[in-house]
């Protein structure tokens, strides 16, 4: 049984138990409902890739624009995403490459204030203040969850937005939403 057909029956703890009934393309209601109701564009088809994701391991250094993929490190053997791997996985689904590590994904777009966050849009969080820059990416579901690869031993989740760490949020750039995501 996968992750998503555990939640959808409701056997699953600590998840999103619904109904099949509840459910809006095979995604549980009360967290792909949201997406499905977006303004059109590319945000909207990376939010939704992302959510595709839900249950797949996290995996460092894993994961890209073609999908879950081997680490590296700890990683190596865990078929997975780590955080950017995510993200940049979901932003290829919508034809536009941010890049494959939070630093590069930071610059990939416009900063957007906390206040205005829509679907899509990139989250950070600097983990690590101690070192410059974000240490940790997730993909926007709606203005109060994100869905992102939080650490090794855990899974691709929803999580509530807000945290201590929050940094940042941009919106990766559509003009570059033409391109044909990778096979």
């Amino acid at each position: 049984m996968t992750v998503l057909s555990a939640v959808l029956a409701g056997t699953l703890v600590n998840a999103f138990p619904v109904t099949a009934a509840a459910a809006v393309d095979g995604c549980p209601a009360q967290i792909c409902r949201p997406v499905s109701a977006l303004r059109s564009g590319a945000g909207a088809i990376a939010a939704r890739a992302a959510m595709e994701m839900i249950g797949i391991p996290y995996s460092w250094g894993g994961g890209g624009v073609r999908g879950p993929g081997f680490g590296i490190g700890k990683g190596a053997k865990t078929l997975g995403f780590d955080c950017s791997g995510l993200t940049e996985y979901a932003w290829a689904r919508a034809g536009v490459l941010i890049g494959t590590t939070t630093h590069e994904q930071w610059r990939s777009g416009i900063r957007v204030d906390r206040e205005q966050v829509e679907p899509g849009d990139l989250v950070f969080y600097d983990n690590d203040p101690g070192s410059p820059g974000p240490e940790h990416v997730a993909v926007a579901v709606d203005a109060t969850r994100m869905v992102h690869a939080p650490q090794t031993g855990q899974f691709v989740r929803v999580d509530p937005l807000d945290r201590p760490t929050f940094m940042g949020v941009v919106r990766p750039s559509e003009t570059a939403a033409n391109l044909d995501p990778p096979a």
